[in-house]
């Protein structure tokens, strides 16, 4: 629910900021209100990171441009704090060998995401092809054998909506969650925003209730919920808005900037 009047606030804090629907609005831009926002509060002396389902290789450059050190990466499997790696929590090879089979069964392809790069179960399919090109990426390359040897922290399973559940049940100890009508984020079992953010705040000597967060979409869901003050954009789907402690204006209506001074953090 949103709160209109919340007093600035005089403690330092910490703020994760979700990319996708959150930071970069529905065109992939930053907009210059969220950039602004953001100097303004690393000016204030509060901490800064990013939260959200890329892979190291695929957020930087909004890192870069917002002088931003610190992320969790892979929906929590992966985190770093000023630069420096201090958590990763990467598949188990016979998760993975078994999530291919299953997977190759039954015609749905699969992207493996390491901190680096990113291959795919097959040479081309039209819902690979449309959701990488939705985050700014061509198709990956083709190599079915990528996991083998190599530290994967998440892959992309692409179906729809009613094939999903058949690998939800089989599956039950990974995560899923769906971030695109043909795509779902596959995470190792308890893998989450949230957890990573624990990771973070515990070694930067936060509590959860110091903690921000802004986010739009389902795998924002445990964050918003873990932190003190769980801040949904105004483009977030219901559910998330509901988990939320407080809703902000749609990412290309000045949300980031509208959201800091909701909760106070801006004046």
């Amino acid at each position: 629910m949103p709160v209109l009047n919340a007093p600035v606030t005089g403690r330092r804090a910490i703020v994760f900021f979700d990319i996708d629907g959150t930071l970069l609005d529905h065109r992939k831009r930053l907009p210059d209100s969220a950039k602004e926002a953001i100097q303004a509060l690393q000016g204030l002396g509060h901490e800064v990171a990013l939260a959200t389902g890329r892979s190291p290789f695929m957020l930087q450059r909004v890192a870069e441009e917002l002088g931003i050190d610190s992320y969790i990466g892979f929906n929590g499997q992966y985190v770093v704090m000023k630069g420096e790696r201090i958590y990763t929590n990467p598949f188990r090879k016979e998760d993975l060998d078994e999530l291919s089979r299953f997977a190759a069964a039954n015609g749905h392809p699969l992207v493996y995401l390491n901190a680096d790069s990113m291959r795919s179960s097959m040479t081309h399919h039209p819902y690979v092809e449309e959701c990488i090109t939705s985050l700014e990426y061509a198709h990956p390359p083709y190599d079915p054998e990528y996991f083998l040897g190599r530290s994967i922290y998440q892959t992309m399973l692409f179906c729809e909506e009613p094939e999903d559940q058949q690998y939800r049940e089989r599956f039950a100890g990974l995560s899923f969650v769906r971030w695109h009508p043909f795509s779902l984020d596959v995470l190792p079992g308890g893998g989450s925003k949230a957890s990573g953010i624990a990771q973070l705040i515990h070694r930067l000597g936060f509590d959860p209730e110091e903690a921000f967060a802004f986010g739009d979409n389902l795998n924002d869901l445990e964050m918003l919920q873990y932190v003190g003050h769980g801040i949904a954009m105004g483009n977030a789907p219901d559910c998330v808005k509901q988990a939320a402690k407080y809703v902000t204006a749609d990412v290309d209506r000045h949300g980031i900037a509208r959201g800091l001074q909701m909760v106070g953090l801006l004046p």
